[in-house]
């Protein structure tokens, strides 16, 4: 079931410029800018403008590249790639998104497996026998995500693979030869199928791999077959292997090659008992119009998707390394995760290619994972990219349900912290995978996307009706305390102390807390959007039943209401009340500020030993959002520098060996680079509510923590909540021109960060109020 978006209506909205005079003492430099004004600054007007990325932007590696996990990455969103090779062997890994074991885990207890005998176990002090019952799934075999299979070929005699290339702007991956060729791959944005044009006089030698892997789970031999492709229109080869999984899927990973030119032609695909009960002949019906058609033809449509996809935003910072990492992430946007499709687990469309299965089961992580995966596409304007999560947590709503109903014996909903992508719940540490708040983070997903779209339509039908089933079980959970405040039964804050005994702190932590309180604010807010006034008064009064937060002496933020953060830890999670949430801000009281500066040289003073990758490019987004430029950037170079494969895929652990944490290992997952790519956004644009659950309509924050050394940079399109498009440069350390296209009738708020200078505005009506300019 997917929900349709409105289009764009930017012409039906008004449209306002200003121009700040550039900080010269200089009258021509003021002239200047005043004429140059009236024909606006080029490249930043147009309804369909080329913003694809630059050639040098492109990923290049030098080859041999000889692990799955530093390959070029490809996909479409359901299909995925991974190019990679050595000397004269190209491969070419396959994944696709909805392949899974979902046999639930042998040998559980499953009659314990419930938030009634976790609370037990925990009342009576046996944690061991505690992670016996809710740790044990995770050890099992499966549920787990499996891969497809592999795609070899033989270059032949005197060819050898020198260098691949990510062409950003089309999506190609481009494997270099020494004998001059240039191999050729896409995986089409338009259709499930990906193609390979490999040139040369000779016909090259191919063959498909079932993964070794899938022995492990008990799966016969694959069943194998070859034929020819009288069909394609130009004699040519079919083959494939059909593999039997569990449950009744079947699987097919297919090839057909014929000669086009002086090249060889490559189509491929992976069908599923999900396409139909004959994957055999979804596999051909998909490969042999691709063939037929040729490759030009296949790609000029494909092309042209991806133009389009390029032109909703546009960045621009003086930093190489920063500025190719972030267009490289909102490339993963576009080839991991489209709508109709399966949203992105923790590796995304690249499972591994390596003999085993992939790590952490390639699962969904509802612990930080998948939120921050999906936390800055709406910033960009990549809307359907990120309703492939939303659709798919809508979709599994009875699920949810009966999850809510059977692990909690709650009504409403809520959503396993890990699970598989039927929903499973999957086990783990149980302390934090069978967390009730982590269903509470994920509405805040949908709380952004209408904040960012104000999309009306998706508020009554979507956010707020999935929303409130998760608020009605968690509100359902919570009691009054010795203090008289409303409780949890049992409280985390993750991953504080592991799955030791410890990690059971006393409810409600901060983490928790933060949680429930932005879960009832944004209720509030939706409630009263949607008409539902009775509800929202209701849900305000909720959150206010929650008390305050924890606070020591010097005004930082706890782990609960009698413990420190005492040591260097990877999850920033007793400071959510700052970011992504909102609770305490810089616009808030002087105690908010108090307890920002507190909380923040508390984790300063405790260093980062113990962060992994995403723990950088989460520090950077929050450093931001409380306007420390320099203090954001630092984290964020620290990972790029440190925490990326060479092929830009986040690594939790430290791969420069220069001691910036003591965690090494190269295991990827794909949340710190989404959290990156937000930093950016946070560096450079800013929207938020200093008052959530009010409904207020937020402050646009132009360049609101842009570091020093970005003496220059611009942004056209990125979307501030409200429904807005913003565009805005900045020259010589100062805003000098920005447009707003609004997305909403209603007040518009500009903070007045300008360092003195007086706009000048294209329209009548722009006010002075406070420290903001106002318009309607």
């Amino acid at each position: 079931m997917t929900y349709a978006l409105p289009p764009e209506r930017a012409s039906a909205r008004s449209v306002f410029l200003i121009s700040i005079p550039r900080p010269s003492t200089l009258v021509s430099g003021l002239l200047s800018l005043v004429a140059a004004f009236a024909a606006e600054p080029s490249g930043i007007r147009g309804a369909e403008p080329d913003r694809s990325p630059p050639d040098e932007m492109n990923l290049v590696l030098e080859a041999p590249i000889t692990t799955w996990d530093e390959a070029l990455p490809l996909g479409n969103g359901l299909l995925g790639g991974l190019l990679w090779g050595e000397g004269g062997l190209l491969r070419l890994s396959l994944d696709r998104g909805d392949l899974w074991d979902e046999r639930p885990a042998a040998g559980v207890r499953w009659g314990d497996f419930n938030y009634a005998a976790m609370r037990r176990f925990v009342a009576e002090g046996k944690n061991d026998e505690l992670n016996a019952v809710f740790d044990r799934p995770y050890g099992d075999l499966h549920p787990t995500k499996i891969p497809a299979g592999r795609l070899e070929c033989e270059l032949g005699p005197g060819r050898a693979i020198r260098s691949f290339e990510l062409d950003l702007s089309t999506a190609e991956g481009l494997a270099h030869d020494s004998a001059g060729g240039r191999i050729e791959v896409f995986f089409s944005a338009v259709s499930p199928v990906a193609l390979v044009r490999i040139p040369g006089a000779e016909p090259v030698r191919m063959r498909l791999l079932a993964p070794e892997s899938v022995a492990a789970l008990g799966y016969p031999a694959p069943r194998e077959g070859t034929q020819g492709t009288e069909g394609a229109g130009t004699e040519g080869t079919l083959r494939w292997f059909e593999q039997e999984a569990a449950e009744g899927l079947r699987y097919v990973v297919a090839m057909g090659s014929r000669r086009e030119g002086d090249a060889t032609l490559v189509a491929l695909t992976v069908a599923s008992t999900r396409d139909g009960p004959d994957p055999a002949r979804t596999a051909r019906d998909r490969i042999l119009p691709a063939l037929a058609a040729g490759w030009n033809a296949c790609l000029e449509p494909h092309a042209a998707w991806w133009t389009e996809f390029w032109s909703r935003s546009r960045v621009e910072v003086p930093e190489p390394e920063v500025l190719r990492h972030y267009l490289l992430v909102q490339y993963f946007h576009g080839a991991a995760s489209r709508r109709g499709s399966p949203p992105m687990p923790l590796q995304g469309v690249w499972t591994a290619d390596a003999g085993g299965l992939p790590p952490w089961k390639g699962d969904y992580h509802n612990d930080l994972n998948t939120q921050m995966t999906y936390a800055a596409y709406a910033a960009a304007g990549h809307f359907e990219e990120g309703l492939a999560f939303l659709d798919y947590l809508w979709d599994l709503l009875p699920v949810f349900r009966r999850f809510a109903a059977d692990f909690y014996g709650a009504p409403g909903a809520a959503v396993p912290g890990v699970m598989s992508f039927a929903g499973q719940a999957l086990g783990g540490w149980g302390h934090y995978s069978l967390s009730p708040t982590m269903s509470a983070w994920l509405v805040h997903l949908y709380y952004l996307h209408w904040r960012t779209t104000s999309d009306e339509r998706f508020l009554r039908e979507r956010a707020y009706p999935w929303s409130s089933e998760i608020g009605r079980c968690l509100r359902h959970l919570l009691s009054p305390g010795p203090s008289g405040v409303l409780e949890l039964p049992l409280s985390t804050s993750p991953e504080i102390f592991d799955n030791s005994a410890a990690a059971w702190l006393a409810p409600n932590t901060n983490y928790d807390l933060a949680c429930l309180k932005m879960l009832f604010l944004a209720l509030a807010e939706m409630a009263q959007a949607s008409g539902d006034t009775a509800g929202s008064k209701e849900w305000l009064e909720t959150a206010a039943a929650l008390g305050d937060l924890h606070r020591n002496a010097d005004g930082a933020l706890k782990l609960d209401r009698s413990l420190d953060l005492t040591q260097s830890h990877r999850h920033l999670s007793n400071l959510m009340a700052i970011h992504p949430f909102n609770l305490v801000t810089i616009d808030g009281s002087e105690e908010d500020r108090r307890t920002i500066a507190a909380s923040l040289a508390q984790w300063d003073r405790l260093g980062t030993g113990a962060w992994c990758g995403y723990s950088f490019s989460w520090m950077a987004c929050l450093r931001a959002r409380v306007g420390e430029a320099e203090a954001a950037i630092r984290n964020l170079d620290i990972f790029v520098k440190a925490y990326i494969l060479r092929n830009g895929f986040h690594a939790n652990g430290d791969q420069s060996g220069t001691g910036f944490s003591g965690f090494g290992g190269k295991p990827f997952t794909l949340e710190g680079n989404f959290l990156a790519a937000q930093a950016v956004h946070e560096m450079l644009l800013q929207s938020w509510s200093a008052r959530p659950g009010t409904g207020d309509v937020g402050t646009i924050r132009l360049f609101p923590a842009t570091p020093w050394r970005w003496h220059e940079a611009a942004f056209e399109d990125l979307r501030a909540e409200g429904g807005h498009r913003v565009s805005a440069r900045r020259e010589r350390n100062a805003t000098t021109w920005f447009r707003i296209v609004a997305g909403k009738d209603g007040p518009v708020r500009i903070r007045d960060n300008f360092g003195g200078r007086v706009p000048t505005w294209s329209r009548e009506g722009v006010r002075k109020s406070g420290r903001d300019f106002e318009v309607t």
